[in-house]
């Protein structure tokens, strides 16, 4: 079975036309929605998919009703493959996953994403490794000053409870309750 699927991204679009040509092709179920291409969460979609059996075949008129990105491109063709269904974008027949061409240019892509991810990963490293180096502390401020800390181990050593000492710094008891450690003590 063929299952289409059509997206605008304004209430002043229609998806009418996409619709035409998706039926023309030969799509029994068209699925249609009116959301941004941004929104990862889009319904029809959804229940496109859900639809989709072994030998079916996933269409849609644009790559870009599809996805706007490229790591969304690959995790929506994961989700139609895992459902043992193919793929085709009617305006660019290259892309079809029932030919071994189509396949060849989606495992291209697919790996050229994966080159792009490790060079992300590359690249923050580095930059984190270098701002190490020149004294920059990652993470979230403390809630506590040095001398507050202090304060609270040894109200804490006194046996005052530690919500009521949390209270009285405006922080959470667990905040009091992780200052035992040494090496927490800004």
């Amino acid at each position: 079975m063929n299952i289409g699927y059509a997206r605008c991204s304004t209430d002043h679009q229609d998806c009418a036309g996409q619709v035409d040509q998706l039926k023309a092709t030969g799509c029994e179920k068209v699925y249609a929605e009116k959301i941004s291409g941004t929104v990862s969460e889009r319904r029809a979609l959804a229940r496109a998919i859900a639809d989709l059996g072994p030998g079916d075949c996933f269409i849609v008129t644009n790559l870009d009703r599809l996805a706007r990105s490229l790591k969304d491109l690959l995790v929506t063709l994961d989700r139609v493959a895992k459902a043992g269904a193919g793929f085709k974008v009617l305006d660019t027949p290259a892309l079809d996953t029932t030919s071994p061409y189509g396949q060849l240019l989606l495992n291209v892509l697919g790996s050229l994403a994966q080159l792009e991810r490790s060079l992300i990963l590359s690249r923050t490293s580095e930059g984190r490794r270098r701002a190490k180096a020149k004294g920059v502390v990652f993470g979230r401020k403390h809630s506590l000053t040095r001398f507050q800390q202090v304060e609270a181990l040894a109200r804490r050593e006194n046996g005052e409870r530690l919500r009521d000492i949390a209270k009285s710094y405006g922080v959470s008891h667990s905040t009091i309750s992780r200052l035992g450690a040494q090496d927490e003590i800004i």
